[in-house]
């Protein structure tokens, strides 16, 4: 069997099934151009198949482009992506430029689908961080990237010459929210955190002078109108942790991708997550306890998963 390169590694953020979960939600008002794409791919590769399943594609090699170019052969309705830690959900078929022939798939099947982000795909490929700037889910794209864009290790690693082109069918199946979305809710209560947010999303935490609350306590700062949380699934989060007493950020996974669990970190947060919906922003305050000091997080809800079959 040919090495595989690091392309194909695990995913940190999760490898989950996608389950009750919507794409088609609004963008936030965010301006993204997608351009018109390059007519060149288009002319040299063609792509028959429904976004989702298996291409049935032929490549008119020998393909040798001095610049990496791609188009979107089908223009999906769904989410944009305006973030590169924003998770997704692809379907891909690499091929050589050379031959024509291909040297990668993923399954094609939703039970198995990965969820990853712009951001890993073109840690492995630079040349992929353009491909999907502003795509939407639904769509389907082709892109032939030049060896220096797909890197010297990838093509190693899938069998490639080092002057090889990689061509790529790539179906964007799923985009997720990149920050919570849905209609603002009053919380009257004294002594809580102020979360004020940033024109992308990103939450400030302003705790106050007053003590720590000796319960848990948890408010809806940002209502989602997505589906709600249900036991067994995965949510996945933008989580910001601030502590109490020093007012200081513990963590944050704003600009690192979403995380995908909270029940070995912060156990009773994730079970506050339960029946929220989907969009909501989620103010979790944790007393001083025997796992340490108060913490304050604001919660992102992004999506929702469940683990894939085998």
């Amino acid at each position: 069997m040919r090495k595989t390169s690091a392309v194909l590694a695990s995913l940190s953020l999760a490898v989950l099934a996608l389950t009750g979960c919507t794409a088609a939600a609004p963008d936030g008002g965010v301006a993204c151009d997608r351009g018109a794409g390059s007519n060149e791919i288009r002319d040299a590769v063609t792509v028959e198949g429904d976004v989702g399943s298996t291409p049935d594609v032929s490549v008119f090699s020998p393909l040798h482009l001095k610049e990496t170019a791609f188009a979107d052969t089908t223009v999906g309705e769904g989410r944009k992506i305006l973030d590169n830690a924003q998770a997704l959900v692809l379907e891909l078929s690499i091929f050589s430029g050379e031959t024509g022939k291909q040297v990668y798939a993923t399954s094609y099947d939703e039970s198995k689908g990965q969820v990853s982000t712009a951001d890993y795909w073109a840690t492995q490929s630079p040349g992929l961080e353009s491909v999907f700037e502003c795509a939407t889910a639904g769509s389907r794209i082709v892109a032939a990237l030049t060896p220096e864009d797909f890197g010297a290790n990838n093509l190693e690693g899938f069998g490639l010459a080092a002057d090889d082109n990689a061509v790529f069918v790539i179906d964007v199946v799923d985009v997720f929210l990149s920050r919570a979305e849905g209609s603002l809710q009053f919380n009257d209560a004294k002594g809580m955190p102020t979360v004020v947010r940033a024109p992308d999303g990103t939450p400030g935490v302003i705790i106050p002078d007053s003590a720590a609350p000796t319960e848990q306590v948890v408010q809806t700062l940002i209502k989602g109108d997505g589906d709600e949380v249900k036991a067994g699934q995965i949510p996945l989060l933008n989580v910001m942790a601030v502590g109490w007493d020093d007012k200081k950020v513990i963590n944050s996974t704003w600009g690192q991708g979403p995380t995908g669990d909270l029940s070995t970190s912060a156990p009773t947060v994730a079970e506050a997550l339960i029946g929220e919906t989907v969009g909501s922003q989620i103010l979790v305050v944790t007393p001083a306890g025997d796992a340490g000091p108060a913490v304050a997080y604001v919660v992102d809800i992004l999506g929702a998963v469940t683990a894939p079959t085998q």
